[in-house]
């Protein structure tokens, strides 16, 4: 492994002369490219960097302790030896996360689609209570939430609803919110007060882009209709609603939310790249089955991942074992214990495997 470092480091050096000549700095896209590059290294070569100073520094109070030393100041050197290697421990562990394979969509924006599955109305009222939670969550991480398709129920929520999260990172926190959210709570509508439990699915796909997937416009079908829902839409005035069919997978794209049909159009070839990207990079994960096995859950829509009991005021993530007395909280977007925890999971798992 400190072998790979030494390499990294003589690298992140090459880099710093490069990005400062001016004949890369006059073509912006190398520059940007080198730029890049070095700052995924920064981190790491600092890390090391504060490594190689630790090491010295544990040889030199060693040193220092088979010398004849005032009793005060031996024990001075002591307790700063004790602190180094305790620093010097925790400096591997935290090389050894900064060395682990970074997943390549992890700085991508992301398109998430929420729908209500088994419970009906309350089903859909928990979808938009899940809509809301990731929308504030982006707004504490002051990303940017933009609704792409809605389809709304008679009692309120959604049946389906879908929309983008722009900001750094977004992929990287968001990618574990895939699968199926339960929902126990006694429903509105209930007048036995008897607990109900629903669900809803959650997909959260990466933003992708031309160069990530090809996708052949001759093998799209594209149609136009009236848009549909509860008013503020353009509703039975104009075409301006947005069907893509892809014919080679049959994976179908609407868009609705937007008065232009230019702009339906421009979000459903969003989501459209998007669907398409995934079921290759599903296909690619399952034959790497090993790889998969690195993850926290596999991301599939049908795997149950967490339980909101209303009653107990509890929220479960069953992939980890977590659960948090907090769901009022939570479902106000405080979501970074829960993500927190997914990461560190899936971190040490994937050093352990490694």
């Amino acid at each position: 492994m400190f072998d790979r470092l030494a390499e990294i480091e003589q690298r992140y050096m090459d880099l710093a002369d490069q990005v400062n000549d001016p004949d890369i700095i006059a073509n912006q896209t190398e520059w940007r490219r080198l730029m890049k590059e070095y700052s995924d290294l920064t981190p790491i070569v600092e890390k090391y960097r504060e490594y190689r100073e630790t090491k010295n520094a544990i040889a030199e109070g060693t040193e220092l302790l088979g010398e004849k030393l005032e009793d005060d100041f031996r024990e001075l050197v002591k307790e700063e030896l004790s602190e180094n290697k305790e620093r010097f421990e925790t400096l591997q562990k935290e090389i050894m996360l900064l060395l682990l394979p970074k997943d390549p969509n992890d700085e991508k924006n992301v398109i998430v689609e929420i729908r209500g599955g088994a419970g009906g109305d309350e089903a859909a009222l928990f979808a938009g209570d899940l809509y809301r939670m990731y929308a504030r969550y982006a707004e504490r991480r002051r990303w940017k939430t933009e609704l792409m398709n809605t389809s709304e129920s008679d009692l309120g929520g959604f049946k389906e609803v879908s929309f983008m999260i722009t900001g750094k990172g977004a992929y990287s926190r968001l990618k574990y919110e895939s699968g199926v959210h339960r929902v126990q709570r006694i429903p509105a509508t209930e007048s036995g007060g008897r607990i109900h439990t629903s669900t809803v699915t959650v997909a959260v796909l990466p933003e992708a882009e031309e160069v990530d997937v090809h996708i052949d416009m001759n093998d799209v079908r594209v149609d136009v209709f009236r848009a549909s829902g509860n008013g503020g839409q353009c509703v039975n005035t104009t075409d301006s609603a947005v069907r893509m069919t892809h014919l080679p997978t049959g994976i179908v794209v609407s868009c609705q939310n937007e008065k232009s049909q230019l702009k339906n159009k421009e979000q459903a070839l969003k989501v459209l790249y998007a669907r398409v990207y995934e079921r290759e990079r599903q296909a690619h994960d399952a034959a790497i089955s090993a790889d998969r096995r690195a993850q926290v859950g596999t991301g599939d829509r049908s795997e149950r991942i967490r339980t909101y009991n209303f009653p107990q005021g509890r929220v479960t993530d069953h992939r980890i074992g977590l659960t948090l007395h907090k769901i009022d909280s939570i479902l106000d977007g405080e979501l970074d214990e829960v993500m927190d925890a997914l990461i560190t999971t899936e971190q040490m798992t994937k050093l352990q495997e490694g």
